[in-house]
């Protein structure tokens, strides 16, 4: 990894920027570490989940006499047990956390709305028996029409997934928005206007106006979905689960069970992977009404089948981008239409797509319609920077073409419209610090942007992607130990590291090294609240909580010190892990040496602390792909990529290019391989790994990673999100090389070799 700092002088540190060992490092490898499936007790029942054959289909009658006569089966439930069921209608202008909504995703109420869709759940002594009686309980189904794409969903006479539902229309992402009374399959409309974009385009002298598809694509996690819950005698609720975030589904499952939160206890296990799309309830409310009702714990796995099927995948979407500008290259104006698919229920990313899609570039005058469209699949989910690799695809595919038109090279006309602090992103926002110029520079000058590409049908694509967040809040304990060891306790799931790089920012500030703190995971009685792993905040929001506390061990310890020493707390320094009497310096105790002597003079030291984000900032982040097409099977080998990103300040480098490469790779899997297959009556035809093809070691070269560090103001050391705009540009990057190996623009994703013989042969036909 390549690193450039914003400045010579920027301050350096003891342990934020190395690269220790994460502590979690010999459970996983060696196999210690505790995941979901591996939770087992006495008397623990096995659970399995009926799923809907039918696309759309009216639930008439479920009979579940045949399966709870089965030998073996202790208890059946349906949407009926659900106490939320009962409470009314849904609110289908809230899109965020709506309880309601989700509990209709967990167990089909009245209409099953996509092939997959959990219909009644089984818990019995085994699992195979289990999976015998799902099979003999039997629904009764009015196949109803169904709407599989998003062309389908917006016809006027098209059927409607949700007879109640009115289009809702937003001005910008934050607001409620009102209500437009009109009853279609469009949940949202979402509008930034930013100028007057008529005017811009009069401006220009060269427009660009292209309409771009993406298909259904999954996370790809390796860990399924899976939850054991135990309903105890006194009316509490425990749920060990694989999730992103423990108090969301704490949250969701006691309002959907109907219970307050506080009798619900989650236990996040280790996960295995996530990418955003472990942040709901599927199985913890099902889990919990089986052990109800049986007065054991009930576990249920899902297998890789129901996670394609019965999970949330990301967006497929339609979109149109149109760009102006004037013949010495300045963007005048830029517009976009987005339409994402929601799924069964309302809550596309369409909103993140919407923000970010022309985050790069100033443009005086823009304007971006989003729209929301359910249709019959899967409910979505986030998936790593939700909404923005779609929208990017658009975008930085329509510049390279407007670039082409103009006679510039495409980097030099992002520099040219390269956005700055202070510019207006399309929301009227002032942008913050962050580094688009400095990251798109280092893209000009890396030796990869001017390295010849030898060979024919080799091509060379690049494209940059911008992301926007906020934060939201955390909490961490901080236990100081005799022997000046610190047990660190946050609320934050690990994934990528994050108890590491958590861990290296209070050993940062109490001059400790970051072998001396010990981080652990709490579970939702153990640690305040805090919100979800995911978003690219959690090193950063969880890192400030963690080291407010860390502040407040270092003012009790220096409490004890002037204890000691018989003088004002104002008269204790601390430097580099030692307090120091500033009335006699001779007087020096270490941190070791004084976390000793607590107990004779107070007592134990524990800190806790929550903080609000201060808001994690913009991030940027780049590609250069080089590409080889083979012109008679379609086949595209990439030759060589290397990823920029603007970290901030990078905790630890390691997990900062692990964080980039992997990224990298899912972005490169989308643009080439990934899609789902939906067969006509709306059943996914490649529900494996072994159909569903993503990206192996033996399909992608080393990544090279270039962090460029421009520190974010907003943070004591510097840090920004690194996990999400890994995935925004590659997208783009594939298809503009792929372009420049073939001569043939791609407009649609993926890019498979079916696709591109097609263009291909559209192409010699249209000029011959």
């Amino acid at each position: 990894m390549t690193t450039t700092s914003a400045a010579d002088n920027a301050p350096r540190y003891k342990v934020v920027g190395t690269r220790p060992l994460r502590h979690d490092a010999l459970d996983k490898v060696t196999g210690a570490a505790k995941y979901g499936s591996d939770i087992n007790m006495p008397s623990l029942l096995h659970g399995k989940i009926l799923r809907s054959p039918h696309a759309h289909a009216r639930i008439k009658s479920i009979d579940t006499s045949k399966a709870e006569a089965l030998e073996g089966v202790m208890a059946v439930a349906t949407s009926q047990d659900l106490p939320i069921i009962h409470q009314g209608p849904i609110d289908y202008a809230s899109v965020q956390g709506n309880t309601r909504m989700i509990a209709r995703n967990v167990l089909a109420h009245e209409k099953a709305l996509y092939k997959g869709h959990a219909i009644a759940a089984v818990a019995a002594t085994d699992a195979h028996i289990a999976e015998k009686a799902i099979n003999l309980i039997e629904v009764d189904y009015e196949i109803l029409p169904s709407v599989l794409s998003i062309d389908d969903a917006l016809k006027s006479d098209a059927p409607l997934l949700h007879e109640e539902m009115t289009t809702w229309f937003r001005l910008d992402r934050g607001s409620r928005g009102e209500d437009t009374g009109e009853k279609s399959n469009i949940a949202g409309h979402i509008q930034h206007k930013l100028g007057d974009i008529e005017a811009g385009f009069r401006q220009a002298d060269v427009i660009v106006e292209r309409e771009y598809e993406t298909q259904t694509v999954h996370q790809g996690y390796i860990e399924p979905h899976v939850s054991t819950a135990y309903w105890s005698a006194d009316g509490r609720v425990t749920v060990w689960t694989s999730t992103q975030g423990a108090f969301q589904i704490r949250s969701q499952t006691a309002a959907i069970l109907g219970l307050p939160e506080g009798t619900v206890k989650v236990i996040p296990m280790e996960i295995g992977g996530g990418f955003g799309a472990k942040s709901v309830t599927y199985l913890d409310p099902v889990t919990a009404i089986l052990s109800k009702k049986t007065g054991r714990p009930v576990k249920i796995l899902m297998d890789r089948k129901e996670v394609f099927e019965g999970s949330g995948p990301t967006s497929a979407t339609k979109m149109k981008a149109k760009l102006g500008a004037t013949k010495d290259g300045k963007i005048t104006a830029g517009q976009l239409y987005l339409a994402y698919e929601a799924g069964a229920f309302p809550g596309s990313p369409v909103g993140g797509g919407a923000l970010s899609g022309l985050g790069p570039y100033n443009i005086e005058n823009m304007l971006i319609d989003g729209y929301d469209v359910v249709c019959n699949k899967q409910k979505v989910q986030a998936y790593r920077a939700p909404g923005q690799p779609q929208a990017a695809f658009a975008v930085e595919c329509a510049i390279d073409e407007l670039a082409e038109q103009l006679g510039m090279e495409p980097m030099a006309l992002r520099l040219k419209n390269a956005v700055k602090e202070g510019d207006r992103m399309a929301t009227g926002v002032p942008h913050s610090v962050f580094g688009c110029r400095e990251l798109e520079e280092s893209m000009v000058n890396h030796p990869h942007f001017s390295a010849p590409l030898d060979g024919p049908n080799r091509g060379r694509g690049i494209a940059v992607g911008y992301r926007w967040q906020g934060g939201q809040t955390s909490s961490a304990t901080i236990n100081v130990n005799s022997n000046g060891s610190l047990n660190l306790i946050t609320g934050s799931v690990d994934i990528g590291g994050t108890r590491t790089a958590v861990a290296m920012q209070v050993a940062e500030t109490l001059g400790l090294a970051v072998e001396d703190i010990f981080p652990t995971v709490g579970d939702t009685d153990a640690v305040g609240y805090t919100a979800n792993t995911g978003g690219s905040r959690t090193a950063f929001d969880t890192g400030l909580a963690a080291i407010a506390a860390a502040e407040d061990v270092k003012k009790q310890m220096a409490t004890r010190a002037a204890l000691i020493w018989e003088v004002q707390d104002e008269d204790i320094t601390f430097e580099d892990g030692t307090f120091i009497c500033s009335k006699n310096p001779s007087d020096r105790l270490t941190f070791q040496e004084l976390a000793a002597r607590q107990m004779r003079t107070g007592g134990p030291i524990t800190c806790s602390a929550s903080a609000d984000s201060t808001g994690v900032g913009a991030i940027f982040a780049g590609n250069i792909i080089d590409v080889e097409v083979d012109p008679d099977t379609g086949k595209v080998d990439i030759l060589r990529c290397t990823a920029f990103l603007d970290s901030g300040r990078s905790v630890h480098p390691s997990f900062v290019e692990g964080q980039m490469q992997g990224g990298t790779v899912q972005g490169l899997g989308w643009a080439l391989n990934e899609e789902y297959f939906y067969t006509d009556d709306g059943a996914m035809a490649n529900s494996s790994f072994l159909d569903y093809r993503m990206p192996t070691s033996l399909d992608v070269p080393m990544i090279d990673c270039e962090v460029i560090e421009i520190p974010n103001p907003k943070h004591p050391y510097g840090l920004r999100g690194v996990g999400e705009a890994p995935i925004i540009p590659p997208l783009a990057a594939v298809a503009n090389a792929v372009y420049n190996a073939t001569g043939v623009r791609m407009y649609k994703l993926p890019i498979s070799p079916t696709t591109i013989l097609d263009e291909l042969d559209a192409s010699r036909k249209e000029k011959a």
